[in-house]
């Protein structure tokens, strides 16, 4: 079974990726010695290519990590490749959620289209990437609805 060190330190994102290799890879936790990476690319592409080439420098070994964006139409596409941050630096998920709704706010329901998109990325010792892209459409919900998941998946139908 192949192996790969996740790039992720962020809890959540290490459950899902886990449950999404499972049977295909065997998915190695990132070493707590390895600092954060400071994702400042301006595409998802190139933070998921900052994590996993900061990983693979580090161990050696191949390394899969991933950037997700929230691209909301009625916004012109934000909050995109901030989507974590969205609120600002160091916030919580509740902020980001907030900031979203009070963003649109105003906006008929079937005019809050939106879509996930997603990219791993898997960096090798030999220099050599794997990148594949996700994405789901869907709408912003005008109020938060259940507890279950994590970022924006309150407001996500």
């Amino acid at each position: 079974m192949i192996e790969l060190v996740c790039a992720s330190a962020n809890p959540d994102k290490v459950v899902e990726i886990a449950a999404l290799l499972d049977g295909i890879a065997l998915l190695l936790p990132r070493p707590s010695e390895v600092p954060d990476v400071v994702e400042d690319a301006d595409t998802l592409v190139g933070n998921a290519r900052l994590k996993a080439a900061a990983i693979c420098a580090a161990t050696g070994r191949a390394a899969v990590a991933d950037d997700t964006g929230l691209e909301v139409d009625a916004l012109g596409g934000a909050p995109g490749v901030f989507a974590a941050r969205y609120a600002g630096e160091g916030v919580t998920y509740a902020d980001n959620r907030a900031k979203l709704l009070a963003e649109l706010a105003g906006v008929a329901e079937p005019d809050r289209t939106a879509r996930f998109r997603t990219v791993a990325m898997v960096v090798r010792p030999d220099g050599s990437e794997t990148v594949v892209e996700g994405v789901c459409e869907g709408l912003i919900a005008l109020v938060e609805r259940g507890a279950r998941g994590f970022g924006y998946d309150a407001v996500f139908i």
